[in-house]
C-alpha cells in the first residue's frame, strides 16, 4: 500500500481530482484505458456520493478494477505462498510449468524480478508481488506471439525463390482503382509495413516527366520522380533487406529513358544494376542476405546480361530496342488489370477463354512496343517473362526470370496443376495480382497460392479485411523483415507435396486453445456506453484439409471483462503453413455482427502457456487496451 500511496500521492497534492486528473495519472503510470470503459468506472465511483472528483481511496478502487484482474490473481495464490508474494522459487515454478519455459532457471525468475517487480523492499528481498506479477502478465513477454519471432531468426542465405516475398499491387492507389485517388501515402505506407515489392504503373506525362496512375481510369496520377524519392527515403526502414519495385510500364522510350535516369541518380547505389560479384553466369538466385540494401528493378529486359553489362561501359544514350508483345505484355497488361473502361462490358466468360488457348490455327497477332536499353539494362535478377505453361517455363526459362500470373489463371492452374505449380514455384519466383474487375480493390485469399509456394501474392494493401490481416499476419513472422522462409516441402526440387495430398510431408499438431476472458474490448458502436455482447471466433487458414472455424458463446452486455472459460481443440496437418486468427465480433442481431478487433498469426508462432493476445482493428492499428487471454497447449 505504501508503495501505492507513494506513486500518486503528489497528483492528490491539491486535493481531490478528477475525470481528466484521473487519466493523467493512469497515463503516469503507463496503464493503458480504454476511455469508455475508464468513464463508465469512473461514473460508478462517483455515484457513490456527490460531485465529480475523486478521493485517492476512490482512484484505488478505479485502478484495481482496471488493472487487478481476477483471473491474474487466481494464477498469482495458486503459487504464492502467502497470497501477498511470489518468492523467486516460486516465480520459477510458474514458468516451467505453466507457460512451459522449460528451459527457465534461477537467473530468468531474478531476471524478470528486477525487470517487473515496481516495490523497492520486495524486489532486494528476490520476490515479486502481485503488482510486479501483472506486468509481467501484461508485458510482450506473455503476448501469444513468440517473442523469439520478433526477430530475423531464419537463414536469410537461401536463394531469392526460397521464401515467401511481402508484396502490394497497385501501391500507389489508397482507395478503389475506378475514380480513387494515387498517392504517395501508398508506397509509405507499405514500405513501413515491410512490404519489399512495389508496383509501379508508368504511363507518360507531360514535359517528359513519366506520371505514375491506374491507366485508362479517373484515379488521379503523382510524378514517378516523386515516387521514387519517397522510395528512397522510406526502402529500408522497416528492413534491410532487397526492395524489389516491380514496374508496370506503358511509357515511350523518351519517356522510359527519365525512368532510367531518375532511378540511378535518386536511388544511387541502392539501385542493383550489375550482378553481384560481376558473375554473369546465373544458375541460382542470390540471397535475401546477399542483396541487403539495394532495390531491384522488376521488368521487360532486351538481349542478354553481357551486353547489358558491355553498353554500361560504353555510356551509351538513346537507343530502344522492339521487343515482341508475346515478350512485352508479360505482367499484368496482358490481363484485365488495365482495361480500358469500355472492355469492361464484353462478357468476360469468352474474354478469358480466347486469352488462355489461342486458337491454333490463328497465328495470334504479334504486337511490337518498345522498350529503351537503358531501362532494360537496369534489370539483374528479375526479369518479367510472360507466362505460357508449366512444360514451356521447364525447357525455357532462366532462374532470374519471373512470372506474373492472374489470380483467375493461377486458381485454376493451383486446382488442376498444383504438382507442376509447386515445382515451377520452387525455381522461379511467382507473382499472383488481383483480377482487374475488382474495381473496388477488393482482395483475394491469398494463403490458396502460398500453398503452393508463390512467392510474391501482391494484395491491395489499402483495402482493409481479412485477406489483409492474413498477409499482416504472416509477415509478422522473421522480424517483420518482409521475407518468410517457405517449408522444405515448398523449396525441394523434387518435392511431392500438394495442399490436397499432403501425404508424408504432415507433421500434425494438436493444438487445444483455452479462451479464459477479454480486457477492455472495444464497445459497440450501437452502445451509448461501454457495452457490448461480444463472441469470438477461432479461425485456421492452411491446406484444405486444415481449414476450420469455431465459434464462443456471446457474452452479454460486457465489453469490459467478459468472461468464456470454453476450450476450442484444432488437429492441424501442416502447420508450417496454416495461419491462426482470433477476431472479436459484437452480436447486433442474430443474423448480423459487427467487427470489434483481430489478430493474426502464424500457428508455428504461438506461445504456450497463458497468453495474452492483442487486438487490432480493421484498419490494421493496435488497440492498446483491449485484449484477450487464454492458454496455449499443444504437442
Amino acid at each position: 500500500h505504501t508503495w501505492f500511496w507513494s506513486v500518486i500521492q503528489n497528483d492528490f497534492k491539491t486535493g481531490n481530482i478528477d475525470l481528466e486528473g484521473c487519466m493523467r495519472l493512469l497515463e503516469k503510470m503507463q496503464i493503458n484505458f480504454d476511455e469508455e470503459h475508464l468513464k463508465h468506472i469512473f461514473k460508478k465511483t462517483i455515484d457513490k456520493h456527490s460531485g465529480d472528483i475523486i478521493s485517492m481511496e476512490d482512484f484505488r478502487a478505479i485502478y484495481r478494477a482496471l488493472v487487478h484482474r481476477p483471473e491474474y490473481e487466481e494464477l498469482f495464490k495458486a503459487y504464492s505462498t502467502d497470497g501477498n508474494i511470489l518468492p523467486h522459487g516460486q516465480l520459477l515454478k510458474f514458468l516451467i510449468k505453466e507457460q512451459f519455459q522449460i528451459d527457465s532457471n534461477e537467473t530468468t525468475a531474478l531476471e524478470m524480478i528486477m525487470k517487473y517487480e515496481p516495490i523497492d523492499e520486495v524486489r532486494k528481498r528476490r520476490e515479486m508481488s502481485f503488482e510486479g506479477f501483472i506486468k509481467y502478465m501484461n508485458s510482450e513477454e506473455c503476448s501469444i506471439f513468440k517473442s523469439q519471432h520478433r526477430m530475423v531468426y531464419q537463414d536469410m542465405n537461401q536463394p531469392l525463390c526460397d521464401y515467401f516475398i511481402s508484396s502490394s499491387h497497385n501501391t500507389y492507389l489508397i482507395a478503389d482503382q475506378l475514380m480513387g485517388p494515387s498517392h504517395l501515402w501508398g508506397y509509405t505506407s507499405a514500405l513501413l509495413k515491410g512490404c519489399r515489392c512495389l508496383e509501379i504503373d508508368c504511363w507518360d506525362g507531360n514535359n517528359n516527366e513519366p506520371i505514375v496512375y491506374h491507366g485508362h481510369t479517373l484515379t488521379s496520377k503523382i510524378p514517378f520522380r516523386s515516387v521514387v524519392h519517397v522510395i528512397d527515403k522510406y526502402a529500408f526502414m522497416s528492413s534491410a533487406y532487397p526492395l524489389v519495385l516491380s514496374l508496370e510500364n506503358h511509357c515511350s522510350p523518351r519517356q522510359q529513358e527519365v525512368m532510367a535516369e531518375c532511378l540511378k541518380s535518386i536511388l544511387g547505389d541502392k539501385l542493383l544494376s550489375t550482378p553481384i560479384g560481376g558473375e554473369v553466369d546465373m544458375t541460382r538466385l542470390p540471397s535475401p542476405e546477399a542483396l541487403k540494401f539495394k532495390v531491384l528493378i522488376k521488368n521487360k529486359k532486351v538481349g542478354t546480361l553481357e551486353q547489358s553489362l558491355l553498353r554500361m561501359q560504353e555510356d551509351y544514350h538513346g537507343e530502344a530496342e522492339d521487343v515482341s508483345d508475346s515478350d512485352l505484355q508479360s505482367d499484368d497488361e496482358d490481363t484485365d488489370d488495365t482495361l480500358p473502361l469500355q472492355r469492361t462490358r464484353t462478357p468476360t466468360k469468352r474474354r478469358v477463354d480466347h486469352r488462355t488457348s489461342p486458337s491454333p490455327h490463328k497465328k495470334p497477332k504479334v504486337k511490337m512496343g518498345k522498350i529503351s536499353l537503358a531501362l532494360s539494362d537496369l534489370v539483374v535478377y528479375t526479369k518479367s517473362q510472360k507466362f505460357v505453361s508449366f512444360e514451356h517455363s521447364q525447357q525455357h526459362q532462366q532462374c532470374f526470370e519471373n512470372n506474373s500470373i492472374g489470380e483467375s489463371q493461377a486458381r485454376k492452374l493451383a486446382r488442376l496443376q498444383a504438382k507442376q505449380f509447386i515445382s515451377h514455384t520452387t525455381r522461379f519466383i511467382t507473382r499472383i495480382y488481383p483480377k482487374g474487375t475488382r474495381m473496388s480493390s477488393s482482395n483475394y485469399n491469398p494463403q490458396e497460392f502460398w500453398n503452393v509456394g508463390c512467392q510474391m501474392v501482391a494484395l491491395n494493401f489499402q483495402t482493409p479485411g481479412t485477406h489483409m490481416e492474413l498477409q499482416d499476419g504472416k509477415f509478422l513472422d522473421n522480424g517483420g523483415c518482409g521475407y518468410v522462409l517457405k517449408p522444405p516441402f515448398l523449396r525441394d526440387l523434387n518435392t511431392s507435396f500438394t495442399p490436397r495430398n499432403v501425404g508424408g510431408y504432415s507433421k500434425p499438431m494438436s493444438l487445444s486453445i483455452r479462451l479464459i476472458s477479454g480486457h477492455q474490448l472495444p464497445p459497440s458502436s450501437m452502445s451509448k456506453s461501454n457495452k457490448a455482447d461480444p463472441m469470438v471466433l477461432i479461425e485456421i487458414y492452411g491446406v484444405p484439409e486444415d481449414q476450420a472455424r469455431k465459434k464462443s458463446s456471446v457474452i452479454k452486455s460486457n465489453a469490459l471483462c467478459p468472461k468464456w472459460n470454453e476450450t476450442f481443440s484444432f488437429n492441424i496437418q501442416v502447420p508450417e503453413l496454416a495461419m491462426i486468427r482470433f477476431c472479436v465480433e459484437d452480436e447486433v442481431s442474430l443474423v448480423n455482427n459487427e467487427f470489434l478487433g483481430q489478430y493474426t498469426l502464424p500457428v508455428m508462432s504461438l506461445n504456450t502457456g497463458y497468453r495474452n493476445i492483442p487486438l487490432i482493428s480493421r484498419e490494421g492499428i493496435k488497440l492498446e487496451s483491449a485484449s484477450l487471454f487464454a492458454h496455449v497447449w499443444y504437442y
